[in-house]
């Protein structure tokens, strides 16, 4: 029987300094942490609609629909492990990272494997690639929705075996950045001092106004506000007050929803910013029409 050939997304995630790790905790539990790993890789690629092909040795190879899927599911994996410390020992903790690799386009799919094109440029992508990073062509960079498509940063131009011209490399940044997008120096900041806004989530409650100028909102407990969101990114987002003005900053991968209470409308952002006025509610990762538990309120006087 012939393969299906098709167009998908290949990506391959390859478990990084798999050797110091046996070195450092020893073989057998090594070897847990590593099938715990990629069982955890495994369950975020079906989080995001993807398929696992197989696992080898210490890499997964996977597929998606869709270059947009399968850069989320990157993203997620890597902040999902910036979060996972694999070991105590007695030379400090010991974290387990990834470099990713990906690729869309024709792909050959026989008897629960997948060949082709785009498996080999995939391959090359994740061997260019360093431990925390997300590496892809701009073929795939193309297809991109705007939002994610300014995450990619070009890093260098290569041959890959098998192609005759070379391919245009390019990084998907997924840390979350300090993302204030107002140069400072330039202007000399103007705060009004009744400028304040007030967050409440559960037990916690945060200003912020002239004095405490911005506060972050995200998974981790270093946030300022640590939401117990699944969806939520470990710095989600940040608030900031600007000259007098509240602004909301997303630098997640799942994106923002809030709610205004004055006009009852909706704003989704995602790797973007945008006004906060009156009151309402943030939403991180999950669409008030899916009902979510884990809700911000916001309250400005500004």
């Amino acid at each position: 029987m012939l393969g299906r050939n098709t167009n998908l997304a290949i990506l391959f995630a390859d478990i990084s300094g798999s050797t110091k790790l046996f070195e450092t905790l020893g073989d057998a539990a090594a070897r847990h942490k590593v099938a715990s790993c990629l069982a955890l890789l495994a369950e975020i690629v079906r989080r995001h609609k993807g398929t696992v092909v197989k696992t080898i040795g210490d890499e997964v190879m996977c597929t998606f629909a869709n270059a947009e899927s399968a850069v989320t599911a990157a993203c997620d994996m890597h902040e999902t492990l910036e979060d996972e410390v694999t070991e105590h020992t007695a030379h400090g903790p010991v974290k387990l990272r990834i470099r990713v690799g990906l690729q869309y386009g024709p792909a050959i799919q026989e008897k629960g494997d997948v060949f082709g094109d785009s498996v080999n440029v995939a391959a090359r992508m994740v061997s260019q690639a360093k431990a925390g990073q997300i590496i892809t062509t701009q073929q795939t960079v193309d297809l991109l929705p705007p939002t994610l498509r300014a995450s990619a940063r070009f890093i260098d131009r290569a041959p890959v075996k098998g192609k005759k011209e070379t391919i245009d490399i390019y990084e998907i940044i997924w840390q979350e950045e300090d993302v204030t997008r107002m140069s400072t120096g330039i202007m000399p900041a103007v705060m009004t001092p009744k400028a304040r806004l007030q967050l409440s989530y559960r037990n916690s409650n945060v200003v912020i106004n002239e004095e405490h100028s911005a506060a972050t909102l995200g998974r981790s407990t270093g946030a300022d506000i640590a939401v117990e969101e699944t969806l939520a990114s470990r710095m989600h987002v940040r608030i900031e007050l600007r000259r007098g003005k509240f602004f909301i900053v997303d630098q997640s991968t799942n994106g923002t929803y809030i709610k205004s209470n004055e006009t009852g409308s909706e704003t989704f952002l995602r790797r973007e910013e945008a006004p906060l006025t009156g009151s309402g509610l943030i939403s991180l990762g999950r669409a008030f029409n899916e009902n979510p538990v884990e809700i911000v309120k916001y309250h400005t006087d500004a």
